[in-house]
């Protein structure tokens, strides 16, 4: 006699947002089903501990969500919308509603997606690629024929001009944003929840102030600085400046260096930030500072680690998730694959100098095109432009390719890398070693964290064509296995974590929009006039109750001092 049909199990509560969990509790409960045919008494009475089972599991499983919340997002372009679109791909796939301002001119962020809805402001100009391109190649330029020192200030003072002119472009658009009464009375009527912007540009900012919303960045950049340089106590004695090309571990010398630029820097923070500060007396009224708006942020979401990054103090509101854009290795496409398996038990190599840099100086890239034909593996090199002269057979020019999956394959031995975050930190994720060509910003300090670690060489536009330092440094790395084995070891260190680097993201956003922000973790110490902050006032206090009260003393001994002389005067 058939059994009663088991009990309908309840639908689950509404966006839970954990599918492979739950698909997979449904297929242990179709399996404990399957395994009990045939013994229809065990099957009745073992139904409705199945069906309590699955509504614990389903309990216990159902994730802290804000069941689809609202997020206004204000992203920028290049290498820092790349990882910002897999951020936004991972919060739709929780049942978030993405809103994407962008401008007009954007070259990289599309209109139409279907993780994302997007409010597009016409604008006049705007930081596009031509203008990018632009940059680079003068950089790369003024690189062949400069020391590291002059080509920091080319960076900073030579290129001020330019790099104020790129900001205006910003805050042009940010002002087009702002004049749309239209636009703004719509973002306002659909209660974003929090502003997402990276604030290497400040239009996230003002625009997320102007709204009054909680503020969340996924940052490492503020304009032209470090991000930690402007919230966190950041010692300049052991923590070296973007630029300086030095570690942890300064001496006398590279320690008055690294202030020179800490000042330079600084300088240069202020000149751009200018640039917005019109914008928000414009649009936000007096008595805004935008440094000061800049750094109420409640969640910063910052992209390293303390495996890549030197140890240094930090706050509560920062949540590191360097390496969130690494996963593991998919299948490559056929025709890449068949070409890595050619390589035979020598293996691939893999270069790509990331977004902005198009193409080098044909003078370069023929010297490198000739070493890598004198190596025995085969080469996948991302590559625009003309053909090298000089390109062996085993060497394949791409367009594109899947960075990540080649990395993660079993037959690449080593990433020829411009020395970008998130290539440097995929690299140490498959555990590959480097040989590391960096361009400018911050290029060359993060091979440098590599570097120090024992798991990449580092060449220099100047050089890397000459006297075959190339291909020294590509058979260096390749033939020394310690190299190969440091890598690995920061990879399985950068792995070892309680909680993923993007599920603890998506934790600390969901946590703002749950409470409305997070004021209770941030700091009041940027509020503070400098000589507050460092207790100049009260060392000037306390020195002069010292010397008042040394004054006091000294006085009471003069005083005792006259009556002793004037009785001994008496009494002779």
């Amino acid at each position: 006699m058939q059994g009663p049909p088991p009990p309908r199990s309840p639908a689950p509560p509404p966006r839970l947002h954990f599918p492979s969990r739950s698909h997979q509790m449904r297929s242990a409960t179709r399996h404990d089903a399957d395994a009990s045919v045939g013994t229809l008494p065990q099957l009745n009475t073992m139904r409705p501990i199945f069906f309590c089972s699955t509504l614990v599991l389903l309990f216990v499983a159902r994730p802290r969500s804000c069941q689809g919340g609202n997020i206004l997002v204000v992203p920028i372009e290049g290498s820092h919308w790349i990882n910002m679109k897999i951020l936004l791909q991972a919060l739709h796939a929780r049942g978030h509603n993405i809103t994407i301002v962008r401008s007009s001119k954007s070259w990289y962020i599309s209109e139409n997606s279907t993780y994302y809805k997007t409010v597009t402001v016409p604008v006049e100009r705007s930081l596009d690629q031509r203008f990018i391109t632009r940059i680079v190649s003068e950089i790369i330029q003024f690189e062949r024929g400069a020391l590291p020192l002059t080509s920091f200030l080319h960076i900073t003072f030579g290129m001020t001009s330019t790099i104020i002119d790129a900001h205006s472009a910003i805050g042009e658009f940010i002002a087009a944003t702002l004049d749309d009464q239209e636009l703004m009375r719509t973002l306002k009527e659909n209660k974003y929840d929090l502003v997402l912007t990276d604030p290497s540009w400040g239009s996230g900012i003002i625009l997320a102030k102007y709204l009054n919303l909680p503020l969340v960045y996924n940052v490492r950049w503020l304009l032209s600085g470090e991000g930690h340089l402007a919230f966190a106590p950041s010692p300049i004695s052991y923590i070296p400046i973007t630029g300086s090309g030095h570690s942890d571990k300064m001496t006398f010398i590279q320690r008055v260096k690294n202030v020179i630029l800490y000042l330079i820097t600084k300088y240069h923070f202020d000149l751009l930030s200018q640039v917005y500060q019109k914008i928000c007396d414009k649009y936000l009224g007096p008595g805004h500072d935008f440094k000061q708006i800049m750094l109420d942020a409640d969640i910063w979401l910052m992209r390293v680690d303390f495996v890549f990054e030197y140890p240094r103090p930090t706050m509560p509101n920062v949540v590191y998730m360097g390496g969130f854009q690494c996963k593991p290795a998919r299948p490559l496409p056929e025709h890449l694959e068949e070409f890595v398996q050619s390589s035979g038990e020598h293996g691939v190599i893999i270069m790509s100098l990331g977004t902005f840099v198009s193409q080098l100086p044909a003078e370069i890239t023929n010297e490198i095109a000739a070493a890598f034909a004198k190596l025995p593996q085969k080469i996948i090199w991302k590559h625009e432009g003309d053909r090298p002269a000089t390109l062996g057979n085993n060497t394949l020019l791409v367009d594109w390719m899947p960075q990540n999956d080649l990395l993660g394959h079993p037959k690449t031995k080593l990433f020829v890398a411009h020395g970008g975050t998130n290539g440097v930190q995929e690299a140490m994720y498959h555990g590959v070693p480097v040989v590391g060509l960096p361009v400018f910003f911050d290029q060359y300090d993060n091979l440098l964290r590599l570097k120090e670690r024992g798991g990449a060489e580092i060449l220099s536009l100047r050089t890397v064509d000459k006297d075959d330092n190339f291909l020294a440094a590509v058979k260096r790395v390749l033939n020394d296995p310690s190299y190969r084995m440091n890598m690995q070891r920061l990879s399985r260190l950068h792995r070892d974590k309680p909680i993923k680097p993007m599920d603890s993201a998506l934790f600390w956003i969901e946590f703002v929009m749950r409470h409305k922000g997070a004021a209770h973790l941030r700091t009041e110490s940027y509020r503070l006039p400098w000589y507050s902050y460092h207790s100049v006032d009260v060392m000037l206090f306390l020195a002069g109750i010292t010397l008042l009260i040394f004054m006091t003393f000294a006085a009471l001994v003069r005083c005792l001092c006259s009556r002793c002389v004037r009785a001994k005067s008496k009494r002779d």
